[in-house]
């Protein structure tokens, strides 16, 4: 059975750097194309960043040129580094995992999206 967690939520100041990690488990990470997600307080929810299988990222414009993603197959676990922060990226972030797509498939809609985790939550502090 495929499980997805995530670490790393908590508290930054604006400005700031985190880095969230989605650790998969009962599968090869190799297998998955791989999405983060992220809903604010009485939003919905919105894709952030997606990676194919073959490594091809995408980011939503919102965190162009801040947020980067990353997986390492060895390691089972897909990562968001998030840089120059601010309040607005406080939300409660979702990893999500597809699997059976082309190594070049990504998609933004998460309703692509098989497997998900329980969140973790990041607030940016102003």
């Amino acid at each position: 059975q495929v499980h997805l967690v995530e670490l790393g939520g908590g508290s930054v100041q604006s400005g700031g750097s985190h880095r969230l990690s989605c650790a998969v488990s009962g599968a090869a990470l190799s297998d998955f194309s791989m999405g983060w997600f992220r809903q604010a307080p009485g939003k919905g929810r919105e894709w952030v960043a997606v990676i194919s299988r073959d490594r091809t990222p995408s980011r939503a414009d919102s965190v162009e040129g801040r947020f980067t993603i990353s997986r390492d197959d060895a390691k089972n676990t897909v990562y968001l580094q998030m840089n120059s922060l601010k309040p607005e990226d406080t939300a409660m972030y979702y990893c999500a995992a597809d699997r059976g797509r082309p190594a070049w498939w990504s998609d933004i809609n998460q309703s692509s999206y098989t497997y998900w985790g329980q969140g973790t939550q990041v607030t940016v502090s102003s």
